[in-house]
């Protein structure tokens, strides 16, 4: 008897889920009908109290729920009056992974040793992860706790399966996946065997194609047909293996643009941290990169040993200002002190603080400042869990925070991303009203640059 009433109850709830999802889906197209805006968190809420659910209801339901006659190319739409707004911004988590209309796939390849450990002794001193860290399972300069590296450690970092899970969970989620981008993680990818690393990008296209290939030739030409486009790939490289073979590698694999570990323009910053290369070995890798029509994204760390906010600020305006730099994109990752790194023994002894919150947000927001017109800043800080953090960033929106800090004070972040079309609509709630080609010149890497945009000037969006 107790065994039946069990049945009962567990089915009685899985038919109240089913309820409250008809119940919401019902509210959002009645919205439709009367050309409301609805805040889909309380309509959650609300209805799951109404029911007696102990839970929500999870996006993917919702989305999986709504009728077919309101669905447009695999994603769904609020047909409000003149067409004008879709129900995707409203049902999709995180819209702004697509804002620019490319769904970005972050995959992971095996973990495996850093390659100047053989050179110097020693990974650098901030480094998290590897396969000799507390972190056993994870690739280098991660700890296996990021969603990246917990979507690699489930496919146990197949390749094809990495691909396949994260398209299938995106679009679930209502996001657009026609456009793909991969962007290759967990370490230095170039420093791996040929035979792997061709194993690894084949099943990237491949993943896209549903074709099994043979080589990287075949799964980029049967990719270039697939329904999902991939329409590019990023490889996160050092700048020691960013040579004229490795280019060249990368050119066949299909790679679009670079991400090079920089972490300082400073020399003796590189020596101290065990870097194991030279800043003159950055500026030739941009180069040597821009030279064979890579775009060249950096990774710069404040806030590392020997470093006051002064240094700080002198060192991303010399990284801005200086030809021998000026990069496409930047990644900003504020120093982070992790169990099982040298700088966690420097940390411990007290021969290394990081800055105060509040000192950290005024450093980025002054960053931010510097930032040219042409150059996209992609993230500003890394996603390895809070808990896992003993000292530096103490905020998991520091972006958000940094940019509020700016309006404060009366200065604007003029990078490409800010000013995107589709992250203004999405933040700002305004459109581009009267668009003009602007063109911009300046000489970086040893050549003339040319950045051409569509650009709203009176309002300063970026259109493309």
């Amino acid at each position: 008897m107790a065994k039946n009433k069990k049945k009962v109850t567990a089915a009685s709830k899985a038919e109240l889920m089913v309820l409250t999802i008809q119940d919401i889906i019902k509210q959002l197209i009645q919205a439709h009908d009367e050309g409301r805006d609805v805040n889909l968190n309380k309509i959650k809420s609300i209805t799951s109290s109404k029911y007696g659910l102990p839970s929500q209801p999870r996006l993917v339901d919702i989305v999986a729920g709504v009728p077919r006659n309101y669905r447009k190319s695999h994603q769904i739409t609020l047909f409000i009056p003149n067409n004008v707004k879709v129900l995707v911004p409203k049902l999709k988590a995180k819209p702004v992974r697509t804002a620019s209309g490319i769904a970005v796939v972050a995959v992971m390849c095996k973990p495996h040793r850093c390659p100047h450990i053989s050179m110097t002794g020693n990974i650098c001193v901030y480094c998290p992860g590897g396969p000799d860290s507390d972190f056993e399972y994870s690739t280098q300069s991660y700890t296996g706790y990021e969603p990246t590296s917990m979507r690699a450690i489930r496919a146990r970092y197949n390749p094809y399966l990495q691909v396949k899970h994260r398209t299938e969970q995106l679009r679930q989620l209502g996001h657009n996946v026609d456009k793909v981008e991969f962007i290759v993680m967990g370490g230095t990818f170039m420093a791996l065997d040929e035979e792997y690393r061709d194993y690894f990008i084949r099943n990237l296209h491949d993943a896209l194609s549903g074709h099994t290939s043979n080589n990287v030739e075949e799964a980029v030409k049967y990719s270039e047909h697939s329904k999902t486009k991939c329409i590019g790939i990023t490889i996160e490289t050092r700048p020691d293996y960013c040579l004229k073979k490795h280019l060249s590698s990368m050119l066949n694999y299909g790679c679009t643009r670079l991400e090079i570990g920089v972490q300082s323009v400073y020399e003796d910053v590189a020596r101290d941290t065990n870097r194991g290369h030279t800043v003159r070995a950055v500026c030739e890798s941009f180069q040597q990169a821009k030279d064979a029509g890579f775009k060249v994204v950096a990774h710069m760390m404040p806030d590392l040993p020997n470093v006051d906010i002064e240094r700080d600020i002198q060192g991303f305006t010399e990284f801005f200002e200086n030809p021998a730099f000026r990069a496409d994109g930047l990644k900003i990752y504020p120093t982070l002190v992790i169990r099982g790194t040298g700088l966690y023994e420097l940390w411990k002894t007290g021969r290394y603080r990081s800055y105060p919150p509040d000192v950290l947000i005024d450093l980025v927001a002054r960053i931010l400042a510097l930032v040219p017109p042409w150059t996209r800043v992609y993230r500003v800080q890394r996603d390895i869990p809070m808990p896992l953090v003993s000292s530096g960033v103490e905020h998991g929106n520091l972006r958000e925070l940094a940019l509020a800090r700016m309006k404060d004070l009366g200065t604007e972040c003029r990078d490409v991303r800010t000013r995107e079309v589709g992250i203004q609509e999405l933040h700002q709630k305004v459109k581009p009203y009267e668009v003009e080609l602007i063109r911009r010149d300046y000489y970086a890497n040893g050549g003339w640059e040319t950045f051409l945009s569509y650009e709203d000037v009176e309002q300063d969006i970026h259109s493309n």
